[in-house]
């Protein structure tokens, strides 16, 4: 399994207090060393001058002086998530359909801990794996966030179905908007990639299309900021 490099002071400061998380170095800037080395252990820590630091990483890489490199961390399973919710009266799923930029899966995991959602499932074919920008984009988040990669998003909805989820899907031309969803219960709500949407059979899924009420002149948000809206709509009592 091929290590993740983990870049970004809140990434790699959420990674390191991780203890589910297999580290194998960090290195950093001399300015950072007393940020990192409080939190490394017995971990190893390399300190280099910037303009070496830079050539380790990806190229554009927003860093901040701190990296580690890592395994990553094991998925969430289906079952895990049924089973975790099944005696639940009230939680919040999001669903990923078609969305492939890492930077945008890390926004909505961030939006997903900041609004209680239980779980992200995204479907493993189509999703890009746990990477460096999928992390600084999710700010520290990830660590703690499950992640749930299926094979087949439709069975997994219909698994989330028998533990009593309604399934909700967000497409610009529904006829409601999403204030008029009844917020009681356990809602699933899926998200399609800004361009294609849904798939047929995904939509075909879902109990209900609904859509955000935004101005006729935008045909759409980009669905990291519908999924915060969708979150911050559903969090309302």
């Amino acid at each position: 399994m091929a290590e993740v490099i983990i870049y970004g002071k809140h990434a790699v400061m959420a990674a390191l207090e991780n203890p589910k998380r297999k580290i194998s170095k960090a290195v950093c800037t001399k300015e950072n060393i007393d940020a990192i080395k409080p939190l490394m252990g017995n971990r190893k820590l390399v300190v280099v001058e910037r303009r070496e630091f830079e050539k380790l990483l990806p190229q554009d890489a927003v860093a901040q002086g701190v990296a580690v490199w890592a395994e990553p961390l094991k998925n969430t399973d289906i079952e895990e998530i049924c089973s975790n919710t099944a005696d639940k009266d009230s939680c919040r799923l999001l669903i990923l359909d078609q969305v492939t930029d890492p930077q945008n899966i890390g926004a909505i995991i961030r939006s997903c801990a900041a609004f209680g959602a239980e779980a992200v499932v995204v479907q493993d074919k189509n999703s890009p794996q746990e990477s460096g920008a999928m992390l600084k984009a999710a700010a520290g988040t990830f660590e703690n966030m499950p992640v749930c990669r299926v094979t087949n998003i439709s069975r997994a909805i219909e698994k989330l179905k028998d533990v009593g989820f309604w399934i909700v899907g967000m497409d610009g031309y529904a006829k409601d908007e999403i204030a008029s969803l009844d917020k009681s219960g356990k809602i699933a709500v899926i998200m399609g990639s800004e361009g294609k949407g849904m798939r047929r059979l995904v939509e075909e899924s879902c109990d209900i299309l609904l859509r955000l009420p935004i101005s006729p002149q935008v045909e759409s948000l980009n669905v990291s900021t519908a999924a915060a809206i969708v979150l911050y709509e559903l969090s309302k009592k």
